[in-house]
């Protein structure tokens, strides 16, 4: 699960394939320690990301991805280039939310509810949720940055 959390993460932060990230626990917790020492060649090759067992908490931008009851925070100055992806990630976020807001319109109009065929009042339903799950990625990718 952490390996999955970590490369989706990647993808929707745009940190290249190629860069080898640190990651580091900022709390205590040998659990979670003992499970990432354990797995650090898994980690290397399918992550791309190597853990260092150094506490405490860390400045700048970081990917935060969960590690069993922990989290795993990787630093992300001088990886990618913060204010290109915050610009990149708010635009996003700005166009779901417009259309979430268009969708819902739409159906709170009991005009179209009764009037449209099924099918599309359907895919207008399914279009919110899609976009309304997106408001709720791009956001937390944003926190994610600071």
């Amino acid at each position: 699960a952490t390996v999955t959390g970590i490369r989706s993460a990647r993808n929707e932060l745009n940190v290249p394939q190629a860069e080898r990230l640190i990651g580091y626990l900022e709390t205590d917790n040998a659990e979670a320690e003992e499970l990432l020492i354990r797995n650090d060649d898994n980690l290397i090759r399918l992550a791309r990301m190597s853990f260092q067992p150094v506490k405490g908490q860390r400045a700048g931008p970081t990917m935060r991805v969960a590690c069993g009851t922990a989290e795993l925070v990787m630093p992300l100055q001088g990886v990618i280039d913060i204010e290109a992806e915050k610009t990149r990630l708010s635009k996003a976020l700005e166009a779901s939310a417009k259309e979430a807001k268009s969708l819902e319109g739409r159906l709170s109009n009991a005009n179209f509810v009764e009037r449209a065929k099924p099918e599309a009042v359907e895919k207008a339903r399914a279009d919110h949720a899609h976009h309304t799950a997106e408001v709720a990625r791009l956001e937390a990718a944003l926190a994610r940055l600071g």
